[in-house]
């Protein structure tokens, strides 16, 4: 942003998403807070189309966000392990989505799951009893069940469609807490479990549920580990195709 019309038309965008209460685009320190229900990524949709580009810098209150970074795991196997095989070309493992979760009560957690580079048709995701990748999708286990004396497993998360360009999201809440979802793993898939075990197949993905940073917990500008400001890393994500 360079000037007020750039912060006018940023909050403009950002408002006409539903669910948004409140927004505050500051023009000196580049940075947009928005208040409200909205899915996280739609905002970030929002802001780059008016031309702009965005990085989420954190979401809801400290330990209360999550993330899930959703791959491709069909490369060859060795041993019944998932292995990546030698060199650019012969690579299959891909970045092919993204949850964001945020608790926002108690008992009430928003789930932001979008999906990109996969064939249409209807897919289905859920949280699994493990964390364990070693065998991609094969290893996450069961539905998790989330607790004794439960009637569902309460992993089902949700159904969603993709389209003819290969995506597709959906933003729904939760009865769960984010704490309680850490290390395990979520597959999204076209596969039907009721049908035999989970495969890895080119449009099965997988990722662990990681904690994410909260409302104004992630305040570095340069990446301590690589040297890297945030957006030459949003530059590498997008490469890798995660965003």
């Amino acid at each position: 942003m360079t000037c007020d019309h750039c912060v006018k038309a940023v909050s403009d965008s950002v408002y006409g998403l539903k669910g948004i209460t409140k927004v505050d685009a500051n023009l000196k320190e580049q940075l947009v807070t928005v208040e409200g229900t909205a899915a996280p990524s739609a905002i970030v949709s929002a802001i780059e189309a008016t031309g702009r580009d965005a990085i989420l810098r954190g979401s809801g209150a400290s330990n209360s966000a999550a993330v899930c970074i959703l791959e491709t795991f069909h490369q060859d196997s060795q041993n019944g392990d998932v292995v990546a095989p030698d060199g650019p070309e012969g690579k299959t493992r891909e970045v092919r989505g993204l949850v964001r979760m945020v608790q926002v009560s108690p008992d009430t957690t928003l789930v932001d799951l979008t999906l990109r580079g996969v064939e249409p048709g209807k897919y289905h995701a859920s949280i699994r009893e493990y964390g364990d990748l070693k065998k991609g999708a094969t290893s996450t286990g069961p539905v998790w069940a989330g607790g004794s004396g439960t009637t569902q497993p309460r992993g089902i998360l949700a159904s969603l469609e993709i389209g003819k360009d290969g995506r597709g999201a959906v933003f729904l809440d939760h009865s769960f807490q984010v704490w309680e979802l850490i290390g395990h793993a979520i597959v999204v898939t076209r596969q039907n479990e009721n049908e035999g075990p989970l495969k890895n197949d080119e449009n099965t993905v997988v990722g662990v549920v990681a904690r994410s940073a909260g409302m104004w917990d992630n305040d570095k500008t340069v990446c301590s580990c690589t040297g890297k400001t945030l957006w030459e890393e949003r530059k590498d994500e997008v490469k890798k195709g995660m965003i």
